[in-house]
Formats: structure tokens, sequence, C-alpha cells
């Protein structure tokens, strides 16, 4: 049930936000020639795939969690990208392809070793990862990696078509459940 929601809504979320898309790219060509990144991530059991996200750092930056980066790699568009949460448009298309779900863990790169270990002792690579899910919502993000993968493992135990409506509402509404799924 879940994939048939992924579908549907990613391609209704690409057809409809087709004019926002081509908006943000033309934008990001002015600013830096190339308005999107693809990065190589750690998918479903384990398996590597190549995310597409709008640029939201400089040409150049290291290929590190966004935690590890200084925070002045950032373009004036990529703060603007990320505050509306619009540079992760783009991951509808690997939602599409059946390598991402709308709901699920984020995507961590192969450099995070220790979140990866983390998550495959509580079976997070069961399910597809996602462009939001419960730890976003709740706060918690990639510079806690046991807690992360914790929460994480929430959305394995527990996704179920209600909560990936209340998932996807949340965060088009710019929403978060603060301390409510926190330990």
């Amino acid at each position: 049930m879940i994939r048939v929601l992924d579908i549907l809504l990613s391609v209704m979320g690409l057809v409809a936000g087709f004019p926002l898309l081509a908006l943000l790219w033309v934008w990001g060509w002015f600013e830096s020639r190339s308005p999107l990144i693809r990065q190589v991530r750690v998918g479903k059991d384990q398996q590597p795939f190549e995310l597409v996200k709008f640029r939201t750092m400089r040409l150049g930056t290291a290929n590190l969690p966004t935690h590890l980066v200084d925070a002045s790699a950032v373009t004036p568009f990529g703060r603007f990208l990320r505050r509306s949460k619009l540079d992760e448009l783009p991951q509808l298309w690997n939602v599409l392809k059946g390598e991402m779900s709308l709901v699920g863990p984020r995507p961590c790169l192969p450099s995070q070793t220790q979140l990866i270990a983390e998550r495959e002792r509580l079976g997070v690579f069961a399910v597809r990862p996602g462009i939001t899910g419960l730890a976003q919502l709740s706060g918690v993000d990639m510079s806690e990696p046991r807690r992360l993968a914790e929460v994480d493992s929430q959305v394995v135990k527990s996704l179920t078509p209600g909560l990936y409506f209340r998932c996807v509402v949340a965060t088009a509404l710019g929403r978060g459940w603060g301390d409510r799924v926190r330990r």
C-alpha cells in the first residue's frame, strides 16, 4: 500500500510541481551553473543509489554530512531552499524510481559508518529511505547516530498508511512533533 501511495503522490508532485521545479532550477543555474547535485546514499538493504537534490552549498564543498560542513558553505539561495524544504523536491524522482519513499529514515552517506552500524543493528535498512520521517519531524538529526537509528527503527516497526499521511502532511505544513518521539 505504501509503495502505491509513493507512486501516486510522487507523480502528482512532479506534475503539479513542474513549474516550481523549473523556476528553482533556473534560479539555481544563475547562482552556481550547477543547480542539482547527485550524491551516493545508502538505501534499502544497504544498496547504494544516487540521490538528487537542489544544490544548497557552494561548488567544491566537501561531500560530508551537513552537520560537519561549515555553515558559510551554504549559499543564500541554499538557505532559502533549506528553510522552505524545496531542496528536497527533486527526490520525488528517487521516490518514483523506487529508490526512496516519501516517508522513512533519511538516507545517509556511505561515510557515516557509525550511523550505518546502528541502523543495521536495529534493522532500519529493511525499508526504503524517505524524504521525511519521524526523526526529521522530531528534530533528531544525523549528528546523533544512535538516537537517530532508534527513532528510525520506530518507522520500520510502525509505518502504517495513517502515520505515512501524518508525516507527509506535517512536513508539507512545516510542522514538527518536538518531544513526542524523543526518548
